[in-house]
């Protein structure tokens, strides 16, 4: 590279061009069986307008910010370049004096953003060689898919009658902004620093009384402890299981297939375990080769029912013959419509019941606010697993949420969701009646969701589901949940209701109606 910047040197190969800052490109003459007289610009510049166009316009936009931050700016666009392949593999830069010159900045942030790209691998050099694009960076980039479960946007849908989510609007900002600005006054220094992997004993404390006083949780502050929601109490339960000894964990069936992933996320199988009307079936817990099972007693998931007490009696009982242990998935315990909710298991026996639950339906999930009450002889262990796990749940958040809960705020939540969900529970009936005569509802009217059971008619299901779907409404038949497929040619639908309003719940039934011919 000659002092004024004009190259005339072969790139490494012998075949690449070298690039002036002003556009004009010297190519090395290929062989006549190349790809010479094709047409193709030189390395370093692009076609436009029938003329070669400089690369280097594209860092006309960095020599324009601000003085402070020009120099990053200069960088991120020279690095944006290497990695989009506008500035291909062995394209040979211009001297930084040339660049300078032509960009109208000082050499020396040419010099260092030369300097900052060759040490990350983006460009290399060598001493009276020039500077070069590196062959390390791979250009293009791939679109990353959404996790399993995630909403996906989707066109034409009216109505997405997914289980499970709340309305995100109702999230009360105001409250939790209040909160927000309350701790931040408040906590101490001493708070921010790396928190007890058990959470804030403020929190602890405030979530006991919550779970005794609405839930009939029997909770000491000292064995509770604040997670990321139930996935994570899960998962920090079955790390636990597995270095005990366990091979499996006994799930519900049908159950939320969430469970059985995250316990074989640690290693652990599961063992689907039938249910009839009253919880789970005595014979095939009993024959299982299992001493651990996850539940949802107050609203099992996805079937609607609340266990009897003589089911609830039986699983403490079996817990007790092996010497085993029950995960009580208290997903939406807070949600009765027709009586006051059943209590928590855990209740009935603390020792041999873990509970968890979380801020997921009642706030939002995107806060991975949650928590889990422990057997004494599970606290250490499980404490010591969170501490590896992440150092700790953030203690900005805890402290909110504990501000939340102490000052009636959470109890207001609760009821407001509540009043909301029930509206479009019986906005949902009422549709179901007008256009799908002769549906049964099942399950008792809480939480959700609701599993409504269609007349053969409307058969079978995956044509029910299908012909929806063209139709802009998306539901979800009770077989993905379970591994039973009845014979009756009966519609069976798992259908969410939380996050629609009253008139998309309406509109979502009657186009699937309509899909189905008004039958």
């Amino acid at each position: 590279m000659t002092p004024s910047g004009t190259t005339s040197a072969a790139t490494p190969s012998g075949a690449a061009s070298a690039v002036t800052p002003s556009g004009a490109a010297s190519a090395v003459t290929p062989p006549e069986d190349g790809p010479a007289g094709t047409g193709v610009a030189a390395a370093g510049t692009r076609v436009r307008d029938g003329g070669a166009q400089p690369a280097w316009e594209l860092l006309l936009p960095a020599a324009g910010a601000p003085a402070r931050r020009r120099g990053r700016a200069l960088q991120e666009a020279l690095r944006e370049a290497v990695r989009s392949g506008r500035l291909a593999s062995g394209t040979r830069l211009p001297s930084s004096r040339a660049l300078a010159a032509d960009l109208g900045v000082s050499r020396g942030l040419v010099t260092e953003a030369y300097e900052q790209l060759t040490a990350e691998g983006y460009l290399r050099s060598g001493r009276g060689s020039g500077t070069w694009v590196g062959g390390t960076v791979r250009t293009g980039r791939a679109v990353a898919a959404p996790p399993d479960g995630a909403p996906v946007p989707a066109s034409g849908v009216c109505a997405d009658f997914r289980p499970g989510t709340p309305d995100l609007s109702l999230f009360p900002r105001a409250a939790w902004a209040a909160a927000q600005r309350a701790v931040l006054a408040e906590l101490p220094h001493s708070a921010l620093g790396y928190p007890d992997p058990r959470g804030l004993p403020v929190l602890r404390a405030a979530l006991a009384a919550l779970l005794a006083r609405r839930r009939g949780v029997v909770a000491d502050p000292d064995r509770l402890v604040v997670c990321s929601g139930v996935a994570q109490a899960t998962t920090l339960l079955g790390t636990v299981l597995r270095a005990r000894g366990h091979r499996a964990v006994g799930v519900e069936d049908p159950g939320s297939p969430e469970h059985g992933r995250l316990f074989a996320a640690t290693g652990l199988d599961t063992a689907w375990l039938p249910l009839d009307g009253e919880g789970l079936r005595p014979g095939p817990l009993a024959a299982a080769d299992v001493r651990a099972v996850v539940v949802t007693p107050a609203h099992q998931f996805p079937s609607g029912i609340a266990w009897s007490a003589e089911r609830r009696g039986m699983l403490l009982d079996w817990a007790r013959a092996v010497d085993g242990h029950v995960l009580e998935d208290d997903y939406d315990g807070d949600f009765r419509y027709d009586r006051a909710p059943v209590g928590a298991l855990q209740g009935l026996d603390p020792e041999r019941v873990v509970y968890t639950g979380s801020v997921s339906k009642s706030l939002a999930p995107g806060l991975r606010l949650g928590w889990m009450v422990l057997p004494e002889a599970l606290v250490d262990e499980v404490v010591e697993r969170k501490r590896t796990m992440d150092l700790g749940h953030p203690a900005l958040d805890q402290a909110a949420l504990a501000h939340l809960v102490t000052s009636g705020g959470y109890d207001r939540q609760l009821r407001r969701c509540q009043r909301a969900y029930r509206e479009r529970r019986d906005a949902l009936l009422a549709a179901l009646a007008r256009h799908f005569p002769g549906t049964s509802v099942t399950g008792i009217a809480a939480g959700l969701h609701v599993i409504a059971c269609l007349p053969a008619r409307y058969g079978p299901p995956e044509r029910f589901v299908a012909r929806a779907a063209a139709a802009g409404v998306v539901l979800r038949p009770l077989e993905e949940y379970g591994t039973a497929r009845p014979a009756d040619g009966a519609v069976r639908l798992v259908i969410g209701y939380a996050h629609l309003a009253p008139a998309v719940i309406a509109e979502g039934m009657r186009r699937a109606a309509e899909a189905l011919g008004g039958r």
